[in-house]
């Protein structure tokens, strides 16, 4: 009976430990989101900017250069 209790026991432990560890990478992965969100936002923000902003708008018809 001991030995079961010892076995289950241990069982816990290791999925406690994968858990937690679980839970780690999930808190990184949303610092991660978070952080790429922002970038996101400041990237749409300077796009409308420039967008709206004076200047002359670059030609869509026109080939680059090295063409």
């Amino acid at each position: 009976m001991m030995d079961r209790v010892d076995g289950i026991e241990e069982r816990v432990a290791h999925l406690q430990r994968a858990v937690d560890d679980l839970s780690d990478v999930v808190t990184a992965q949303r610092r991660e989101i978070d952080r790429l969100t922002r970038l996101v936002g400041l990237l749409v923000e300077r796009e409308a900017e420039r967008e709206a902003g004076p200047g002359e708008a670059p030609a869509t018809d026109v080939r680059p250069p090295h063409w």
